[in-house]
């Protein structure tokens, strides 16, 4: 990552954590569709395949903790609109082969890496339970974020394609750090600093 989550996300986040639990919801069930896309993609690529397929339903196991702990702080389930976080970063990549898929390996990562922080970020600033929650959170995230940076780097063939993609993953965390520092009008759990504090 290129930046950190600016301080006046968190504050607000704290403070409006029944949305940000709402859409922690559905960032679950993004990663794992997500992970399951990639499965659809590239099924010649067995490696892949299984560990995304492995990585898919602890996704799906963090929704359901996320479910039940929303029903134990009465947090209603809510139709929120998605921010422009993972619009954005997915325009950014490319829309060729091979290319493509180095891409969405090394966004996966990104994404990964910054809900890490987040967690980290928002624990400190959250009331048991979800601090304890969000807390344990943080180690899945962080390991999620590896395998995607290892998954991409399967398929470098010498130094010089190596040093390729870390200039490509350079270029691609710019593009993320933007989205998180920029003033952003929704607020989600990977939005950017909330338009409203912004002009305060």
């Amino acid at each position: 990552m290129r930046a950190a989550t600016p301080r006046a996300w968190a504050l607000h986040a704290a403070r409006e954590w029944r949305i940000l639990l709402a859409d922690h919801a559905n960032c679950e069930k993004k990663a794992a569709s997500t992970a399951l896309a990639l499965m659809f993609a590239y099924p010649e690529d067995r490696p892949l395949c299984l560990a995304l397929a492995r990585l898919a339903r602890e996704e799906l196991r963090h929704y359901e903790q996320v479910q039940k702990l929303m029903g134990a702080t009465e947090v209603p389930v809510q139709r929120l609109s998605p921010g422009r976080y993972a619009g954005r970063l997915r325009a950014a990549l490319a829309t060729h082969e091979p290319l493509r898929k180095r891409d969405l390996l090394l966004s996966g990562a990104l994404i990964e890496a910054r809900s890490c922080e987040r967690f980290e970020v928002l624990a400190p600033l959250l009331s048991p339970p979800l601090a304890d929650f969000y807390a344990a959170l943080a180690e899945s995230e962080r390991r999620h974020a590896g395998l995607y940076l290892q998954l991409a780097r399967a398929d470098v063939k010498d130094d010089e394609d190596a040093a390729a993609l870390m200039c490509r993953l350079h270029e691609l965390a710019q593009v993320e750090a933007d989205l998180i520092t920029s003033p952003d009008p929704v607020f989600r759990f990977h939005s950017g600093v909330p338009a409203q504090l912004q002009a305060a």
